[in-house]
């Protein structure tokens, strides 16, 4: 038996920043035949394994075929394709079956079988085979690692799975690509609605949000925005109004936490003349200051009770009377509540009215935290750097690759609002065109952040980071990036729409 020799610990940054250089690499690869070597390449070179090999699994058959095979440092291919099927091999069985990562640390003692790897002069003694998945969740495939050492390659099996998984799902819509001979390109696709409400962001998470504001912005509907201090309810607010039919008309914002109770009343509703003391004029509330327009009440969980009965008749008989008059008249005013508190738990402990809960939340939008919009934190950066800059009378300001991926890292307990000031600042203490991450002062991430939350954070947004560069480097222009990316330019198009970077709005040039 050969001694173990140290390895690279899937732990370390150097492991997780080759990992990701890898992602990067198998996301690049138009070609469906060269897809899998790359693939049993990197697991050998991450793992430090003499033999890696990628097997393909046949929905309709079953059948499980070597399609890649690294080893040594060389890419082999001793059997052509389909000539042997390995899906009864114990090992690969037992994966295939469980659903299951399998290894084992010393093959020489072990009850498994695994006679169907090459035969070599000295034997293997460390084995481990990880099962791939397609976007159905069902295994389509194993990848498996072998050592001449005896080592515990246990601690690689999710980091190479995720890995295997993304090429085998990559290399399934290349193959899927060529035999139907077109790709949709993201120019030719109906823009997404998030184009006309003036909103930031294309993360799964904001897809809801969108989807909600496409179906309540025609209508008269109430609408009730939930969601943490900083997410952008008054972004939204804005957005529901000016894509609607009262968009001409305007748009008015109060938040019911700003005033005490008197004033607030006397705000909203108005007043007349000798109303009381120190009214020496008519007032006009800013219900009809809204008049065929949008009133959007902020903080609406800090109206006192006794307001919220007079809220609620508006809501009910669309008439309001102002303060001091004898009579009601008619209004017409769409209105948005907006909250960062659980309504429903005040009206349980009796501090809001129930019956003014369900007509607000005739149409209730939840907006996501910023920690939960994957990728959206990069877009809103630049936007709000951009302004900044504009703001300031500068020239718009670059970012490092640090930089970014020190925002990305961080979760924004403030969200929206937390990184808009952060970036004014950083754009502020830029003095050379290029913030670094000195200039964000964002603390350092917990030592205890577990590695598979870490991983799932950086890989999905390197190459984020890295495409989007690029774009704003070439000014838009898909084909000039594709050609310095070195990759073919459908390609390129299909991992922007993958990682829902919105292009359409930046003009291609010739």
């Amino acid at each position: 038996m050969r001694e173990s020799r140290p390895t690279q610990e899937p732990q370390s940054q150097a492991y997780l920043d080759a990992l990701l250089g890898w992602f990067v690499r198998l996301g690049a690869d138009g070609d469906e035949i060269t897809l899998p070597g790359l693939c049993v390449a990197a697991a050998a070179q991450l793992s430090q394994c003499e033999l890696s090999q990628w097997y393909w699994r046949d929905e309709s058959t079953g059948r499980l075929e070597l399609i890649a095979q690294h080893l040594f440092g060389v890419l082999c291919s001793d059997d052509p394709v389909g000539t042997k099927d390995f899906q009864h091999e114990q090992v690969l069985h037992y994966v295939l079956n469980h659903k299951t990562a399998l290894s084992l640390e010393d093959l020489t003692g072990s009850m498994y079988e695994c006679g169907f790897l090459p035969a070599l002069e000295t034997p293997w003694e460390a084995l481990s085979c990880v099962p791939l998945f397609n976007r159905d969740k069902a295994i389509n495939g194993v990848l498996l690692l072998a050592s001449q050492c005896r080592r515990n390659l246990q601690d690689y099996s999710l980091s190479l799975s995720q890995l295997g998984s993304f090429a085998l799902t990559q290399r399934a819509l290349l193959k899927s690509q060529c035999s139907t001979g077109s790709i949709a390109l993201l120019s030719d696709c109906k823009p997404a609605p998030r184009a006309e409400f003036g909103l930031i962001g294309s993360s799964t998470a904001m897809d809801q949000t969108y989807r909600l504001i496409g179906k309540v912005m025609q209508t008269p509907y109430t609408v009730l925005l939930r969601g943490e201090t900083g997410t952008g309810k008054e972004v939204v607010a804005r957005a529901i109004h000016s894509a609607g039919p009262r968009k001409s008309k305007a748009f008015v914002v109060q938040n019911c936490a700003a005033f005490p109770e008197g004033l607030l009343e006397s705000e909203l509703f108005g007043y007349r003349k000798g109303a009381f003391t120190g009214a020496e004029r008519n007032h006009v509330g800013l219900f009809d200051a809204a008049h065929g327009g949008t009133l959007l009440l902020d903080e609406i969980g800090d109206m006192p009770l006794s307001l919220q009965a007079k809220l609620l008749r508006v809501l009910q008989e669309g008439e309001l009377r102002p303060l001091g008059a004898t009579a009601a008249h008619k209004v017409d005013v769409r209105i948005i509540a907006a909250t960062h508190r659980d309504l429903c738990a005040m009206v349980a402990q009796g501090s809001f009215r129930e019956d003014l809960y369900y007509r607000l939340a005739q149409f209730p939008i939840e907006l996501p935290p910023l920690r939960e919009r994957d990728g959206d934190v990069l877009l809103l950066a630049r936007d709000f750097s951009q302004q900044a800059s504009i703001a300031l009378g500068r020239v718009p300001v670059s970012w490092s690759s640090a930089a970014l991926d020190q925002l990305s890292s961080y979760a924004f307990p403030g969200n929206v609002r937390e990184l808009k000031c952060l970036v004014e600042r950083a754009v502020l203490l830029c003095d050379d065109g290029v913030i670094l991450p000195v200039h964000l002062s964002l603390p350092a991430p917990p030592a205890n952040d577990s590695v598979d939350a870490t991983l799932r954070q950086r890989l999905e947004r390197v190459e984020r980071v890295f495409l989007i560069d690029c774009l704003h480097k070439n000014r838009g222009n898909r084909t000039r990036t594709a050609r310095e990316l070195g990759v073919a330019r459908r390609t390129l198009l299909y991992r922007l729409a993958r990682l829902k970077i919105p292009v359409g709005d930046v003009r291609e040039e010739g």
